[in-house]
Parts: C-alpha cells; structure tokens; sequence
C-alpha cells in the first residue's frame, strides 16, 4: 500500500510512505483521494495495492517507512519543546478536521492512547499539528504517510472502516505515529497485529510490550532529539 504524488521526480523520490497493517484489497472501490484531502502533505491518488494482507508480513522498506514517519513527527514535536524547555509534558498535535465521519474514533484513540502512555499525550488543535487526519476512498485501505520534512498524516478510508472495527484501524494507526511498527503475525491483543487475526477482532487496546515500547521510545528518542537540535544550533 503505497502511495504518492507526482508532480515532479524530487518530489517522488522525497516522498516516504507508510504501509499500514490494516489494509485490505478494495478492488471494487474508488481509489481517488477527496479534494479536501489533496494538500501538499497529502497524495492526490492511490495505487491499487498488489496483495491482500491476509497472512501478509511486512517488508524491509515498510519497517524504514515506520521509522521514517516516527521521526517526522518526532523531530516536530522536539522543535517546539526546545523553544519551550519548562514544558513537563511531550505533546504531540493531531488535526482531525479533515476526517470529520471519523471524529469520534480519532478521539476515542487518543484516548486509548493517552491513558495507556505516560511518557507522551496526543492532543486535538484546529491549527497546525504534528500530523493530520483525512478521509476518502483508497484501494490500499487506510495508511500514513511522511513527506520526509517533518509533516504527516494518516489516511482512513471508507471501506476498510466499514469492514473492522474503525476504532481500532484508527488506534493502529496512530500507534504508527507513535514508533510501532506492524506485526501482522500477532494475536488480536496486540493492536499493531492490525488486520491480521480478522475483522473479527475488536481489540482497541495496545497490549503490555506495546505501552512499554512506546514509553521507552519516547523517553530515549526525545532525548536525542532534542540532543541533534542542540548540536545544530
């Protein structure tokens, strides 16, 4: 599932994508992106994807992307508690207006998220955040993307949501952004095993080693984060 925009070559070879465990072949279904959702950080269409994700265990280049998108949204996060040191709290900006069919679910997440965490919050903004929401229609299902300069967003689309619980593909999906990779192979109580156990699962919820990841992530990663903005200036 991979997608991206094609105005010029730098721009396609800048662009990084995000694949997303969630997806599912949507043959039948429109692939071209809303409007509202063609922005600079987002794709004007999608390709259709080539597999379907049963059984499907990832890639080498999807685990890159995974990285790539934690960074951005890291090194976004770490500009601004380097201009605000006394803030006690990492907080990363999310805007969901571009997703309003998905308002619920989106903060339904971030509180799954926020009371399964200590070391970093998700916050709603109706301005800029750290990455965005959107909505439509995509062949590949729901997936997130990074430009490579710190901008990123998660895509959530019609079908998919329709076909799992849209409350976990949205769970999933933001612990993208968090730092977890995909683990398809997982059982339902793991959160990033995504579509893997079936749309029978219903889990929301990130599991044990899934918490603790993401508390290590963010304690370490900010650091040096914060550490290469420091050595910069």
């Amino acid at each position: 599932m991979t997608s991206t925009r094609t105005s010029s070559a730098s721009t396609k070879a800048s662009r990084r994508l995000l694949a997303l465990g969630l997806g599912v072949t949507f043959a039948a279904f429109g692939s071209a992106i809303p409007a509202s959702a063609q922005t600079a950080d987002a794709p004007a269409a999608a390709a259709p994807s080539a597999a379907a994700h049963a059984g499907y265990t990832g890639s080498a280049q999807e685990a890159a992307n995974n990285k790539a998108f934690f960074a951005a949204v890291l090194d976004s996060v770490a500009r601004k508690q380097a201009a605000a040191p006394g803030l006690r709290t990492v907080t990363v900006y999310y805007n969901a207006s571009q997703a309003p069919s998905f308002s619920s679910q989106i903060s339904s997440s971030a509180s799954i998220w926020n009371g399964s965490v200590s070391n970093v919050k998700l916050q709603a903004t109706s301005g800029t955040g750290d990455f965005s929401y959107y909505e439509g229609n995509d062949s590949r299902g729901s997936y997130a993307s990074t430009n490579g300069h710190g901008r990123g967003y998660i895509f959530l689309d019609y079908a998919q949501n329709r076909q799992y619980d849209s409350t976990r593909v949205a769970a999933h999906e933001t612990g993208h952004v968090l730092g977890l990779p995909d683990h398809y192979s997982g059982p339902c109580s793991e959160l990033m095993s995504g579509g893997g156990p079936g749309t029978s699962c219903t889990n929301r919820y990130p599991n044990s080693t899934e918490r603790a990841r993401v508390n290590q992530l963010w304690a370490n990663g900010l650091a040096k984060a914060l550490d290469k903005l420091n050595k910069v200036r």
